[in-house]
């Protein structure tokens, strides 16, 4: 995709189609007043007829009367005041997808009102950034992996312009360009979540993994069974011994081991790779198992960050680790009872092997900590409590200490995503004891979101935050922005925590 900046104003550019943001019960006066004369009243029809509303994310299609353009595509921004990073991602991709199933090969969007919001930061440059973002991710539909033609696919547009008559071309280009990274980064988690368990087994992703650290200049080592049993990782090899397909603990990495970024860190993102979970013997029920393919999002986030990171600052350091394993019921599969030991000598009373993600995590940790990892951020489809407790719109996080939990969130503030702290309850910890060895992976429900976390505390000594994306990994029906399936999120906040260590010299 082409993409270019103009300053010229939004009645005198050429595309098929024209995106036109539109607050909440628009006022046509000045520019907005301008089009709509242009385009031969067009636009105030369409708010007299209620197509035109302003609301957030809805759409409309008008007519361009003599505006050079093909089409016009209204996008409702709701109250200008309100807008956030998050909200303008969606915007722009809302506005793509409106497009679904039609011809367009050149798309422009006036970025001037959403520039409205006193929270942007560099309002111009960001809001350039984020709607290039928002366009590259909209287009983007998982039906397109196994069909050869999708007829509803939004459309890929040759030429992405974007109009800011006030800004500076060239550092609106840079921001641009970098959404545009960012935006595909996302896409590639989504790809790797959404292909199916018979596509995708653990040693899959390993090759996946590598052809992305070969075209990125990566280094990478695959760990297969025989080496990871011989280093003593017994959490992760007893989920991955119950499949046919034997799991890979994928280790992805820039620049050298130990090597400390501009912040004094060596930062390890990690991630839960299930390419299908069953529950192991302590089987799901049948109900939307299907979408158990989707427990290896963790993992294909951390795969794609490293990339992206890769693609907007080379060499910067970092450490990404993807537990892959399939939890299966096969012959050699870890029994309710079963005690094991982890790859930090602790002794783990496997009761519930449903309760698998923790398992492969606890020892991805520890080896992320053992190659030299002095700050950690791990991503899961760790719990269905999180999604309970707060949707499909908000991830849960835990994090020690506080002050690298703040840092983590202000990534995900700069990359425009969602958390809420939860609290790791040092009473809720002897609930975990065990008969026979040093902690159980699984206890009763009440509390069972908080005792996630705690027990992957047992497996970290550095400033470690764990983020739960059980409930926001995938949609399960599409929105304005976005298809069902798999969302990519926290893929941006891994790469903006990563970026922010990243050398300017």
């Amino acid at each position: 995709m082409q993409l270019r900046v103009v300053t010229d104003q939004p009645w005198d550019v050429r595309a098929d189609v024209l995106v036109i943001p539109v607050s909440a019960d628009p006022t046509f006066e000045g520019p907005l007043d301008e089009l709509d004369q242009r385009s031969g009243g067009e636009l105030r029809a369409l708010a007299a007829f209620k197509e035109l509303s302003g609301k957030r994310y809805a759409t409309a299609l008008a007519a361009t009367g003599e505006l050079p353009s093909g089409r016009i595509v209204t996008v409702g921004l709701g109250d200008p005041a309100t807008l956030d990073r998050e909200t303008i991602v969606r915007i722009a991709a809302s506005a793509e997808r409106r497009l679904g199933g039609r011809v367009v090969r050149s798309l422009a969007i006036w970025l001037t009102p959403l520039t409205g919001s006193a929270g942007l930061d560099g309002a111009a440059n960001t809001v350039a950034e984020l709607v290039a973002r928002g366009v590259v991710e909209g287009s983007y539909d998982p039906k397109s992996i196994y069909l050869d033609a999708v007829e509803s696919a939004p459309p890929q547009v040759d030429e992405l312009i974007l109009i800011a008559p006030d800004g500076d071309r060239a550092a609106l280009q840079a921001a641009a360009e970098r959404g545009v990274i960012m935006g595909e980064g996302a896409n590639t988690a989504r790809t790797l979540s959404n292909r199916a368990a018979n596509d995708i087994s653990p040693e899959v992703l390993a090759e996946e993994a590598r052809a992305i650290a070969e075209r990125h200049d990566l280094s990478i080592d695959v760990i297969e069974p025989e080496r990871a049993t011989e280093l003593g990782m017994g959490m992760f090899m007893a989920v991955g011994r119950g499949s046919s397909n034997p799991p890979r603990m994928i280790v992805m990495r820039a620049g050298g081991e130990g090597e400390r970024d501009a912040l004094d860190r060596h930062l390890a993102i990690v991630g839960k790779g299930v390419c299908f979970d069953s529950g192991g013997i302590s089987i799901k029920p049948s109900e939307r198992m299907e979408e158990m393919k989707m427990d290896k999002a963790g993992a294909c986030t951390v795969i794609a960050a490293m990339a992206t990171v890769a693609r907007l600052a080379p060499g910067t350091p970092l450490l990404g680790v993807a537990a892959a394993v399939e939890n299966m019921p096969g012959p050699h599969a870890t029994r309710p009872g079963d005690i094991v030991t982890a790859l930090n000598g602790k002794k783990v009373d496997i009761t519930n092997t449903d309760a698998e993600g923790r398992l492969i995590l606890g020892d991805a940790l520890t080896h992320a900590e053992r190659q030299g990892a002095t700050h950690l951020v791990d991503v899961a489809t760790l719990t269905g409590a999180v999604a309970r407790a707060l949707g499909h719109l908000v991830t849960g996080a835990f994090g020690t200490p506080q002050p690298w939990y703040d840092a983590v969130m202000q990534a995900g503030d700069r990359a425009g995503e969602r958390y809420w702290q939860l609290p790791l309850i040092e009473e809720y910890v002897p609930e975990m004891d065990s008969w026979y060895g040093d902690l159980q992976n699984s206890g009763t429900a009440e509390g069972s979101l908080i005792k996630s976390g705690l027990f992957l505390r047992e497996f970290v000594t550095k400033p470690w935050v764990h983020l739960d994306i059980a409930g926001t990994a995938y949609f399960r029906k599409p929105t304005a922005w976005a298809a069902r399936g798999a969302t990519g999120v926290s893929h941006a906040t891994l790469v903006e925590l990563a970026l922010a260590g990243a050398r300017t010299d």
